[in-house]
């Protein structure tokens, strides 16, 4: 396999048509098989209260997720065929020898705010220590109170055990996509108000739903991202999810998955284990996302 090459402008590499279909195939089978069971459900109406979060609340769409992008930064060597298939994708420009490259004027004329927003909250949460010890309670705080849940499953606890664990805890929610779901009765419990606007002064990297939004921002920064950074940031996000419902008041028995039992000593350790894992690799994708934005940010 021939080795990417440097090409005008400086910073930017190529990468010759054998490789970077390679690339393009192997991201699309692991997309595939990222999606497999969600894409089986769709045909049979099937709902899945773990899963389908990752599809409805962050509107992912398996044919986006499964299409390779080379990122800011390289360049597409022509083929046989012509051109990379990019060349016919929104925010693409193909030079006269049939370069195929990230047009990034045109991607930032329509994106700008939003890069630099990203850019701004990654970095803040970045500068910032991982807080361990919400023991994801805001799921808790979800129900609290309330006859009508989201999932149509039970509460390991009942509804009297759920209201009693929230009441004993003290709640510190700090990411206000999970705040703005607590019930009515639970939102003065929370030691902090957070809002849309206190976003970048109040994420934190120990959060499992800012860490789970790494998947988000690689989404929002699209065709900038390269397909291997955009997929392991939807994996995060898979597993994040899983131990958010494990840890959650509802009961997964029906899934064959056990409770973290976070109103346990035993189940707070291994929240708070599993949690400081997830920072870290947040950490290291939150840290390439920044990447991704200076680097459109300081294009000429």
């Amino acid at each position: 396999m021939t080795a990417a090459r440097t090409t005008a402008p400086g910073r930017w590499r190529a990468l010759p048509a054998p490789v970077w279909a390679s690339l393009s195939r192997a991201h699309e089978e692991r997309a595939d098989a990222l999606t497999a069971g969600h894409r089986a459900r769709k045909v049979t109406g099937e709902r899945h209260a773990i899963d389908d979060f990752l599809y409805d609340y962050y509107g992912t769409r398996p044919s986006v997720l499964r299409r390779w992008h080379p990122g800011v930064g390289v360049v597409l060597e022509p083929g046989p065929d012509g051109p990379a298939p990019h060349r016919q994708w929104r925010w693409y420009a193909t030079d006269a020898d049939g370069v195929v490259r990230l047009d990034v004027a045109a991607f930032l004329a329509d994106r700008a705010d939003s890069v630099r927003f990203i850019h701004r909250l990654l970095s803040s949460i970045a500068s910032r220590p991982a807080f361990t010890g919400c023991f994801g309670l805001h799921e808790w705080a979800m129900v609290y109170r309330q006859r009508a849940h989201r999932h149509p499953l039970p509460l390991r606890l009942g509804q009297e055990g759920t209201d009693a664990v929230v009441e004993s805890h003290q709640i510190r929610c700090t990411h206000f996509d999970a705040f703005r779901f607590f019930t009515p009765d639970a939102v003065h419990l929370n030691r902090l108000r957070p809002t849309r606007a206190s976003q970048v002064e109040l994420d934190q990297p120990g959060c499992l739903h800012a860490s789970m939004d790494c998947h988000k921002w690689a989404t929002k920064l699209g065709p900038a991202v390269p397909g291997d950074l955009a997929l392991d940031c939807f994996e995060l996000a898979r597993e994040i999810r899983l131990l958010d419902m494990r840890a959650s008041p509802y009961d997964f028995s029906s899934y064959g998955e056990p409770a973290v039992a976070v109103e346990t000593p035993e189940g707070k350790a291994e929240y708070v284990l599993r949690q400081r894992e997830f920072a870290q690799r947040a950490g290291r994708l939150r840290a390439r996302l920044v990447e991704v934005c200076a680097t459109l940010l300081a294009a000429p």
